[in-house]
């Protein structure tokens, strides 16, 4: 018959109680951290993700059109002007 030794009880409880509260630190560590760099990031003024997307895509757009209207504008100078014919009075 093998007999519980109250010190390991006690140690093994401990322990567990241990990494219950290193785990809980770990976690707020975390939270800590994660909110001190969004509070840095928010007072540099940076733009978020959503925003940066919005203007590239109108970035984007306007790039388009660009070079849409700039065809166009070779394609009429490209063009031989048609002169009226002078009419006669």
């Amino acid at each position: 018959m093998q007999t519980r030794n109250k010190f390991f009880d006690d140690m093994s409880q401990m322990m567990t109680n241990a990494m219950g509260v290193a785990q809980g630190a770990k976690s707020e560590a975390e939270n800590a951290m994660s909110s001190m760099v969004d509070r840095w990031l928010a007072d540099r003024d940076f733009v978020t993700r959503e925003e940066f997307d919005a203007v590239r895509a109108m970035a984007q757009k306007a790039r388009e059109e660009n070079e849409a209207l700039k065809a166009r504008l070779d394609a009429m100078e490209k063009k031989p002007a048609k002169k009226a014919a002078p009419k006669k009075s």
